[in-house]
């Protein structure tokens, strides 16, 4: 009985058919991402989940839906991504990263829009690698006088 119980609350993968789409890559931190766009309602999957049940943060699902919004499209498109690495907020600047791309693929006046609030270039901001002889990149050991 419990077996029938936690196989209803699963959230299945959805498959999607993706012919006539564009693709672009989009990188953000450790996160590669994978967008798929054709003209369609305005649904978004991620991962094949709906961007709601991947993104349970409000604003990590306002972050991903940014490009579309700006250019007044979020209902005359669907989205499909695959995205891996990093956290969930490098994955959502990855995915918005790749919609910009395949929006302006799509349609080549939307890049001035995109372009305005800095949506078609990479964040090329990672994080600093730990060094020899500290305890962080920059933080050194307390010191001691005696």
């Amino acid at each position: 009985m419990e077996a029938a119980v936690n196989s209803e609350n699963k959230i299945k993968k959805i498959k999607l058919d993706f012919k006539d789409s564009k693709y672009a890559t989009g990188r953000r931190k450790k996160s590669i991402a994978k967008v798929w766009i054709k003209k369609g309602s305005g649904k978004i999957h991620v991962n094949g989940l709906k961007m709601n049940d991947y993104f349970k943060r409000p604003v990590h699902q306002i972050i991903v839906t940014r490009p579309l919004e700006i250019c007044k499209v979020s209902s005359s498109y669907d989205v499909k991504c695959s995205v891996k690495g990093g956290g969930l907020s490098g994955q959502a600047g990855a995915i918005i990263l790749g919609i910009s791309k395949a929006l302006i693929l799509f349609d080549q006046t939307l890049k001035k829009d995109l372009k305005i609030d800095k949506l078609t270039t990479r964040d090329s901001r990672v994080v600093e690698r730990k060094k020899y002889g500290h305890r962080k990149a920059r933080r050194s050991f307390q010191f001691s006088k005696r």
